[in-house]
C-alpha cells in the first residue's frame, strides 16, 4: 500500500520534531473531505506503482478540516467564518533564505501558525512547489515577490512569487541537478529545506522516473493577474466587471518609459492632450478628458500628473470609464489610473544606474532596499535621482532631483505599517505650444521650426511637488482585516520671487507675429486625504462574500496668486525674443479655495458558485466649496450629495474564459451659478460595459470590451445671458477596446490593444457643434510592444525590441474647426542582461515621423511631438 504524492529528487517531511524520509518518486495522494456538520478525514490508500515497489512510507502529520461553515447569527460568528467553497487565503508575510551546512532553507512565514500544503513537481534541474490558498503580502497587503540569486553553492536560484490569485510557487533551481528537497513545519511556518546536489561525476545513477514539465510564471513578465484599482482588493483581473489594464515594470523598463505618459502608451484609448515635452500628464480616456483621476498606491493623489517623478513607479493600473463607487471624484467618467510604487524589500537589493540621452539628457538613479534588524520586522526602501536634461524645444533647460524614502514596519505578526513619501524639485524653462497655421496647416510665410519655443529664454523655475502618508493594516484572523491610510500632497510654484512666465497668446493677422502675455505670481496646493476600511470574507449559506465597508475624508486647498499682462511679441519666423515686461503690482487672481468631501463606501464581491461572481458597490459623497475671493473681498460657498453606483456580473463557461457586464456612475462637483440663482449639480457619467477576458494560455491573456459611455450636466453658455453656464450639454462615447499582453513563448512578450472611439457631442446650446467629435479622441488608436530575449548559447540576455504607435485623425477642438493627421510612429530597443547587469539602448521614433497632440482642446496651437531620439541606460545590482 503507498500514498499518492509526487516529488522529484529526494524529498523529507517533518511534522514539528519528527521527520519522515521518503525515497525518490514516492507518490502521496491525500484525499480529505469534510462530511456535513462533522470534522472528518478520509485517506484513500492507492495500488504502489511498479517503481515505488522499495519506497518507505511512514507517519505523517494531517491536519483536520474544519466543519462545514453555517449562516451566521452573530457579529462574532461573522467574524470567525471561512468561505465555504474555497479554504481561508493564508498570508505568506515573510521569506527568508538561510544557508545551512548542506544547502539553504527557504522559510515561508505565515501569521497563525497556519499549515500550508504544498504540490510538487520538478522540472529538469528546478524544483517547483505550488502552495494553493496562499498570497505573498508584503506589509499592507500588496503582493511581492522574493528572489535569492546563488544563494549557496549549487544552487542557482530561488524565487517565491504569486503564481495566480490563490497559488503561491517556489521554485528552486540547482546549478548541476536537481536538489534534495526537505518540508518541515515550524511554528512559523513551513520550512523548505535544500541540499545542493553534489558534481555530476558523484551523483548516483538516476532513475526513471515521470517528471511532470512545466513553465514557471515569469515574475516580472508582461502579465499581471491581479490587480487592486478595480476592487480595491487584490482580485484577479478575470473576476472584475470592467476593463482594467495592468503596465508591468518589465514593460516600464524594456521601454525606459521616463513618464506616466510614455507608459500608457501601451494601451489602447488613451490619447495625450499635452506636450510630449511637458511635465504634465493629462490624457483624454474613451474619449473624455482626464484631469485629476490619479491613485498612488490606491490612494487619491491629484499631482503626481503634474511635474511629478515617474521614478519610483513599479506599475501602472489602468481603469477604464467610471470608478466613482470606490474613490468618489478621483474615479473620473473616463478612466483611472493607479501609479503602484516600488516597495521595501525582506532581502537586500542595491542598483545603481546611469542614463544619457539626446539633447543632452543625463540621468543617475541609486535604489537601495533591504531589511534594518536581524528579525526582519522593519524594512527600508530609498530611491535617490538626479536629472539633467534639455529637449527638443529652444531653450527648455531642466533640471529634476527625486528623493523617495520608506519604511515598512512588522509591530507583531498581524499588524504592519508603511511609512512613505516623496519630493520632486524640478528647475524648469518656460516650453509653450505652437501655432497651427505653419504646422498643421499651410501658413503662407512658411513652416515654424520644430525647435520653436515662445516662451523665449527664461530663469528656470523652481517647482516642488511631494508626500508623505502611511498605509496601516491589522489582521484580525485569515478573514477580517482593518486598513488605514494617510496622505499629504502639496505642490508649490512661486515663480522663482517675481521672475516673469512668458505664454503664447494669439496670431496677429499677418500669420507671424505671435502675441505674449506674461504671468508673475505664485501658486500653492495642498492635498489631505484619510482613507479606513473592513475587508473581510464570510458566507451565508454556500454564498461567498469579500466584503469591503470604508469612508475617507478628503480637503484639498488651492492658493492662487496671479498678475498677468502683455509681453513683447516675436516673429515665428525670424524669431528675436524681448523678454522684458512692464509689471504694475496689482494682482489679476487672488483667492484661497478650500474642498472638503466625506465618503462612505460599500462594495460586496459574491462568489454564487465557483463561475459566477456579483459585483455590488456605491459610495455616497458629500462635498463643499468655500471660496475666498481676496480682490474682491467676497466668500461663496457651494455644497451638494451625489451617489454613485456599480452593479457587475461575471460568468465562466470554462476556466480561462470571463463573460461580464457591469454598469457604473461617476461624479465630478461642478462649482457655479446659473443666472437664476441655483447653484450647479455635479457631472454626471453613467456607463454600461460588457466583455469577455481570456486566459490564452498562463502567461498570456486578452481582453475585448464594449462600452456606453454618457456625460451629462455639462455646462454650456446660457444663450440669454451669455455671462452666465447652463447645465444643458451632454456627450456620449462607444466604443470598442482590445488589449493583449503576456508571453507567447519561452523569452517572446507581447503587450499590445486597439481601440475604436465614437466620442461626440450630442445636446449643446450651440447647435453648430451638436453632432461633433469630441477633441483629442481619434477614432481608431492603436499601440503594440514586444520584445524576445535569447534563452541560452552564447548569447544568453541579449534581447531585442519593436513596438509600433498609431493614432488616428482627431480634431484639435470641440467646434471641430482643425483636424491633426494621423501617424504611424516606430520605436526599438537592443538589450543586454546577464546575471545582476544590464545594458539597454532605447530608439523612439525611429524614422522621425512628424506627430502633434492638441493643446488642451485649443483649436489654433498645438503641441509637437519629440523627434527621433536615443536613450542609453547601463545598470547594475550588487
Amino acid at each position: 500500500m503507498n500514498w499518492r504524492l509526487v516529488f522529484g529528487g529526494k524529498c523529507c517531511v517533518r511534522s514539528h520534531s519528527v521527520r519522515k524520509a521518503y525515497s525518490l518518486n514516492i507518490y502521496f495522494w491525500l484525499v480529505v473531505s469534510a462530511l456535513g456538520g462533522i470534522n472528518s478525514v478520509f485517506i484513500q490508500p492507492v495500488q504502489a506503482l511498479e517503481s515505488e515497489k522499495n519506497a518507505v512510507v511512514t507517519e505523517t502529520k494531517i491536519r483536520r478540516i474544519r466543519e462545514t461553515p453555517f449562516p451566521a447569527t452573530s457579529v462574532k460568528e461573522l467574524l470567525s467564518q471561512s468561505p465555504t467553497n474555497t479554504p481561508s487565503l493564508v498570508q505568506i508575510t515573510e521569506v527568508e533564505a538561510v544557508p545551512t551546512d548542506q544547502g539553504v532553507e527557504v522559510i515561508l512565514q505565515t501569521p497563525f501558525g497556519e499549515q500550508l500544503q504544498v504540490t510538487n513537481r520538478s522540472s529538469g534541474n528546478n524544483y517547483i512547489a505550488d502552495i494553493p490558498n496562499a498570497q505573498l503580502r508584503l506589509p499592507i497587503g500588496d503582493s511581492f515577490t522574493f528572489r535569492s540569486e546563488k544563494p549557496v553553492t549549487g544552487i542557482t536560484e530561488i524565487t517565491v512569487t504569486n503564481f495566480d490569485a490563490n497559488t503561491v510557487r517556489v521554485s528552486i533551481i540547482g546549478e548541476t541537478a536537481l536538489p534534495t528537497i526537505e518540508l518541515f513545519d515550524s511554528d512559523r511556518g513551513l520550512i523548505i529545506g535544500a541540499i545542493a546536489p553534489v558534481p555530476s561525476a558523484q551523483q548516483p545513477p538516476a532513475e526513471d522516473e515521470p517528471i511532470e514539465i512545466l513553465v514557471t510564471g515569469e515574475q516580472d513578465g508582461y502579465r499581471v493577474p491581479n490587480a487592486s484599482v478595480g476592487t480595491r482588493t487584490d482580485t484577479p483581473l478575470r473576476d472584475i466587471p470592467q476593463s482594467i489594464q495592468v503596465i508591468p515594470q518589465q514593460v516600464l523598463q524594456d521601454r525606459q518609459a521616463r513618464s506616466i505618459t510614455e507608459g500608457l502608451e501601451n494601451t489602447a484609448g488613451i490619447t495625450s492632450i499635452v506636450s510630449p515635452a511637458s511635465g504634465r500628464d493629462y490624457f483624454t480616456i474613451r474619449g473624455f478628458e482626464t484631469y485629476g483621476g490619479f491613485l498612488i498606491n490606491g490612494i487619491p493623489d491629484p499631482q503626481i500628473s503634474s511635474d511629478g517623478s515617474f521614478v519610483n513607479a513599479e506599475r501602472l493600473e489602468v481603469l477604464r470609464g467610471p470608478a466613482a463607487a470606490l474613490y468618489g471624484e478621483t474615479g473620473s467618467i473616463s478612466g483611472t489610473i493607479n501609479v503602484v510604487t516600488r516597495q521595501p524589500l525582506s532581502y537586500p537589493f542595491y542598483e545603481v544606474s546611469a542614463t544619457a540621452g539626446s539633447y543632452n539628457d543625463y540621468q543617475g538613479v541609486i535604489d537601495l532596499s533591504g531589511p534594518l534588524d536581524d528579525t526582519g520586522m522593519l524594512l527600508y526602501r530609498l530611491i535617490v535621482s538626479y536629472r539633467n536634461y534639455n529637449s527638443f524645444l529652444d531653450f527648455d533647460e531642466n533640471t529634476e532631483t527625486f528623493i523617495a524614502p520608506s519604511l515598512a514596519l512588522r509591530f507583531s505578526q498581524n499588524t504592519d505599517l508603511v511609512i512613505e513619501g516623496d519630493v520632486n524639485i524640478l528647475e524648469q524653462n518656460g516650453r509653450e505650444a505652437q501655432p497651427i497655421l505653419g504646422t498643421v496647416l499651410e501658413n503662407p510665410n512658411g513652416e515654424v521650426s520644430r525647435s520653436f519655443n515662445a516662451a523665449g529664454p527664461l530663469n528656470n523655475e523652481q517647482r516642488i511637488n511631494g508626500r508623505i502618508g502611511y498605509r496601516l493594516e491589522h489582521r484580525f484572523n485569515n478573514n477580517w482585516r482593518l486598513r488605514n491610510a494617510f496622505r499629504y500632497t502639496f505642490y508649490a510654484d512661486d515663480n522663482n520671487n517675481g521672475e516673469p512666465i512668458i505664454f503664447y497668446d494669439s496670431l496677429a493677422d499677418d500669420n507671424r507675429t505671435l502675441n505674449r502675455g506674461f504671468l508673475i505670481g505664485s501658486q500653492f496646493y495642498n492635498n489631505f486625504n484619510l482613507d479606513t476600511n473592513l475587508l473581510g470574507t464570510f458566507n451565508t449559506g454556500t454564498i461567498e462574500h469579500q466584503l469591503l465597508i470604508g469612508f475617507s475624508l478628503n480637503q484639498n486647498t488651492t492658493d492662487l496668486n496671479y498678475e498677468f499682462g502683455d509681453a513683447q511679441p516675436v516673429d515665428i519666423f525670424n524669431p528675436v525674443f524681448d523678454q522684458t515686461v512692464n509689471p504694475t503690482g496689482q494682482l489679476s487672481t487672488d483667492s484661497f479655495t478650500t474642498r472638503g468631501t466625506f465618503g462612505v463606501y460599500l462594495q460586496d464581491q459574491i462568489a454564487i458558485a465557483e463561475n459566477l461572481k456579483l459585483l455590488l458597490g456605491g459610495r455616497v459623497d458629500f462635498f463643499e466649496e468655500t471660496q475666498d475671493d481676496r480682490l474682491a473681498d467676497e466668500e461663496t460657498s457651494q455644497s451638494d450629495t451625489a451617489f454613485s453606483p456599480r452593479v457587475g456580473i461575471v460568468y465562466q463557461p470554462l476556466p480561462p474564459i470571463s463573460l461580464y457586464a457591469s454598469y457604473a456612475r461617476s461624479f465630478a462637483p461642478t462649482i457655479g451659478i446659473a443666472a437664476g440663482g441655483d447653484t450647479f449639480r455635479p457631472e454626471r457619467g453613467t456607463q454600461y460595459e460588457v466583455g469577455i477576458r481570456a486566459d490564452i494560455t498562463d502567461q498570456l491573456s486578452a481582453n475585448l470590451a464594449l462600452y456606453d459611455l454618457t456625460r451629462s450636466n455639462v455646462t454650456t453658455p446660457d444663450p440669454n445671458n451669455p455671462v452666465f453656464s447652463v447645465q444643458t450639454g451632454r456627450q456620449r462615447s462607444r466604443g470598442v477596446e482590445l488589449d493583449i499582453s503576456g508571453e507567447m513563448t519561452p523569452g517572446w512578450n507581447i503587450i499590445g490593444g486597439y481601440a475604436y472611439t465614437d466620442a461626440r457631442i450630442t445636446e449643446d446650446n450651440d447647435p453648430t457643434i451638436e453632432g461633433n467629435r469630441r477633441y483629442s479622441a481619434p477614432e481608431h488608436s492603436f499601440s503594440l510592444w514586444t520584445t524576445y530575449r535569447i534563452q541560452d548559447g552564447d548569447l544568453q540576455g541579449l534581447g531585442f525590441g519593436v513596438g509600433v504607435y498609431y493614432l488616428g485623425e482627431r480634431w484639435a477642438d470641440n467646434a471641430n474647426t482643425v483636424e491633426l493627421p494621423s501617424f504611424f510612429r516606430t520605436d526599438a530597443a537592443i538589450f543586454y542582461e546577464r546575471d545582476r547587469f544590464r545594458a539597454a539602448v532605447n530608439f523612439r521614433n525611429l524614422f522621425d515621423v512628424e506627430n502633434y497632440t492638441s493643446d488642451y482642446g485649443s483649436g489654433t496651437f498645438v503641441n509637437r511631438g519629440a523627434p527621433f531620439t536615443v536613450l542609453g541606460t547601463v545598470s547594475w545590482q550588487f
